[in-house]
């Protein structure tokens, strides 16, 4: 008996667009690579705290060693990298001047259209952080080090999913801009916590218990801190990890389905 393997239409269409769309947008990433580049570069911070934690008594107070640091910092530099995101200042501009009508007129919601933006860029990133670790450890070469195979693959898996879950929060946040034209400076005002809550700036186990207890009640240490301590082989709750992020996944999911039915009625309603 000979058994055929029929798969679903709709979901070869759906891969054949997704595929478009991601290359296309990969193709325009490549023409603004001079910003990527910048992009890139700014985001060094967590390199610049290795370099103030690397002197500092309070992380050997805290029990982390200097090659723990070291690991540490240099994953969260790979991780703040890879989930770069900048919905919410795109979508108000596309609001704002008028490039959101056409988008709604086409059959592929905005919503993949941005999010394909997205990750055609971590691509183009690529070689650009490998070229910055590789000046890194050329003039650190003490530093140098690389993750076990098996913290790569988990802390590539952790790291996907902080990528969505950081998009999917400001894209619930974007949906503010049905509302008000500067909505955008919500993601000021997100940047603060992530900061200070995510492990950016420190790892969260130099912060005292009661803020560290308070910051995993947030989503941030799992947009950034988890993912990094799994490259730096330090992490122990992998699945309360995951569990964390599909959490605050789904939260973020539900309340931003809910914001676009609004916003879009709210719109439509202003448009007419």
């Amino acid at each position: 008996m000979i058994f055929k393997l029929r798969v679903n239409p709709n979901l070869i269409k759906g891969f054949k667009i997704a595929r478009a769309l991601i290359v296309s947008q990969y193709a325009l990433m490549l023409e603004y690579r001079a910003e990527i580049i910048l992009w890139a570069i700014s985001g060094l911070l967590p390199l610049i705290m290795l370099g103030l934690w690397s002197d500092s008594q309070a992380a050997q107070l805290s029990g982390i060693s200097k090659q723990e640091l070291n690991r540490y910092f240099l994953s969260a530099f790979v991780v703040r990298q890879f989930t770069a995101v900048w919905v919410m200042v795109i979508f108000e501009e596309d609001l704002v001047e008028g490039r959101l009508s056409p988008f709604l007129l086409q059959p592929v919601k905005p919503f993949w259209r941005y999010l394909s933006s997205h990750v055609a860029e971590q691509f183009s990133r690529i070689p650009i952080v490998i070229i910055i670790l590789a000046i890194f450890f050329f003039f650190n070469p003490s530093s140098f080090w690389l993750p076990d195979p098996l913290d790569i693959f988990l802390g590539i898996i952790a790291m996907v999913f902080a990528f969505f879950a950081r998009f999917i929060m400001h894209w619930m946040f974007a949906m503010i801009c049905f509302f008000s034209e500067r909505a955008s400076a919500i993601e000021r005002l997100l940047l603060i916590p992530y900061l200070f809550l995510s492990g950016l700036v420190a790892p969260l186990e130099i912060f005292p218990d009661p803020i560290r207890k308070f910051a995993m009640l947030t989503p941030f240490p799992y947009l950034l801190s988890y993912p990094s301590n799994i490259f730096a082989g330090n992490s122990e709750n992998i699945l309360l990890g995951i569990l964390g992020l599909l959490f605050w996944f789904t939260l973020f999911l539900l309340v931003s389905n809910f914001a676009w039915k609004k916003g879009i009625r709210h719109y439509s309603a202003m448009g007419s």
